[in-house]
């Protein structure tokens, strides 16, 4: 009997190794405090998964993620039409799901007294291919007559394709004297030490750092607007209110328990929640997440949010998609 009770605790502890397969995620810099925090959540809940969260922008984690090097792919956009071909060339299929709003944020150093709001039109003559703003008073002839210093994402991050298309009509068009990362930290210290400069990047980024920098409204024709979880959540900041992605590897989650759990996880759990709301992130409504997890559960693949104009209402997309996968 004790020899019996023996081979049955063993044989379960290797099902339990075998549960507990390793989760890589990498992709947008946005979005990894996200996952991290959940991940690290989820750790205390379930020690024996190891979840590594790493950042090489949504370009930059598209490339591996459509070659299958991960299971999971945070993204700050939604996949392009590139990636998709190139994930399908591989055989690498996908599940998109929202899991929070951000307001991609500009912001200037504190000491910056002269701005406090600026025209969609003024942000695209500063940004724009083979822009002649150089100084502020370029912008506006009240401005003080200081060189602009411009701070902003890396060609590989999802946050530049955003940024571009919604400010200069078209992805990856920008001027080239900028300095660019697809760190985000890096972008926030360089606006943090330099009285003359300006940056954008993640809301969340912003929140953590409110006290040491100082987000700009944005008037997109309908008054000036300020990023606030409120005006992300309700869409009024525009144009630069987005939802944020996880894209979820449909062979790793069928073959691995673990990821499975790790995904419901994340979109089930309340302690997830709460995590997404401490990174600074906006949350989307309760039904976002629950349909989620139907889109998971029913292996609801590929992309909707593809091609989809800024602003369209995240919710009534995903009702749709789950009426479909009835």
């Amino acid at each position: 009997m004790n020899r019996l009770l023996i081979a049955t605790a063993a044989l379960l502890g290797l099902a339990g190794l075998a549960l507990a397969q390793p989760i890589r995620a990498d992709g947008s810099s946005t979005v990894y405090p996200i996952t991290q925090a959940v991940a690290e959540e989820f750790n205390i809940a379930r020690p024996d998964i190891k979840v590594t969260v790493a950042f090489s922008g949504t370009g930059g984690g598209f490339k591996k993620f459509c070659v299958g090097e991960t299971d999971l792919q945070n993204a700050s956009r939604p996949i392009l039409k590139s990636e998709m071909e190139e994930c399908r060339k591989n055989g690498v299929e996908y599940i998109e799901i929202p899991v929070a709003f951000d307001g991609l944020t500009v912001v200037v150093n504190p000491q910056n007294t002269w701005a406090q709001c600026l025209t969609v039109a003024e942000l695209k003559r500063i940004w724009e291919p083979d822009s002649k703003v150089f100084f502020w008073n370029q912008v506006r002839p009240n401005f003080p007559t200081r060189q602009i210093v411009l701070y902003g994402a890396g060609s590989d991050s999802g946050t530049f394709d955003y940024f571009t298309e919604a400010i200069n009509g078209k992805a990856k068009a920008i001027r080239k004297d900028y300095f660019p990362s697809e760190d985000d930290n890096v972008l926030v210290r360089g606006v943090e030490g330099n009285v003359n400069a300006m940056g954008f990047f993640g809301y969340a980024y912003y929140v953590e750092e409110k006290g040491k920098l100082k987000a700009l409204a944005i008037d997109n024709g309908k008054g000036c607007v300020a990023p606030t979880d409120a005006t992300i959540n309700n869409g009024t900041y525009a144009p630069l209110s987005r939802p944020l992605f996880i894209y979820v590897n449909v062979k790793s989650l069928n073959e691995k328990r673990s990821l499975q759990d790790f995904v419901n996880f994340f979109l089930t759990n309340n302690r997830a929640r709460t995590a997404i709301r401490k990174t600074g992130y906006v949350l989307l409504p309760d039904e976002a997440y629950r349909i989620g997890k139907v889109l998971v559960d029913k292996r609801v693949k590929g992309s909707v949010f593809s091609g989809i104009e800024p602003g369209t209402p995240l919710v009534e997309i995903m009702k749709k998609l789950e009426a479909e996968a009835r």
